[in-house]
């Protein structure tokens, strides 16, 4: 399955914008590395960062991954790994195939077959 394929099978339009929210904030970090470089000593970075940080949560909804991305993006040099898009991508994941598994009724487990 391609990248591409992943992203269309996306039904919510708030999953597809944070999608774009959090790969257009770690391409800003990466393109003007020079700005962000301080980490968190960085006004330009802290700024970025807690907007991307509240405008997912406000499309995702609070979600415990958000807490290593935003620690991450405060160390220097950590702005050059996609930080947020990977943590959308691990509150996303779950949510790309629509297919539930079975849940079984509670009950005696089924006999071996011999």
């Amino acid at each position: 399955m391609s990248w591409m394929d992943s992203f269309k099978s996306l039904k919510s339009p708030e999953h597809r914008l944070a999608w774009l929210v959090a790969m257009a904030a770690d391409a800003i970090q990466i393109v003007g590395f020079p700005i962000f470089v301080e980490g968190g000593l960085s006004p330009a970075d802290s700024l970025l960062d807690l907007v991307v940080a509240l405008t997912l949560i406000r499309l995702l909804g609070w979600h415990w991954a958000f807490l290593p991305s935003l620690a991450a993006e405060l160390i220097p040099g950590m702005d050059l790994f996609p930080t947020w898009t990977a943590a959308v991508w691990y509150v996303t994941r779950g949510r790309m195939h629509p297919e539930e598994p079975e849940i079984l009724p509670p009950g005696p487990a089924p006999e071996r077959r011999r």
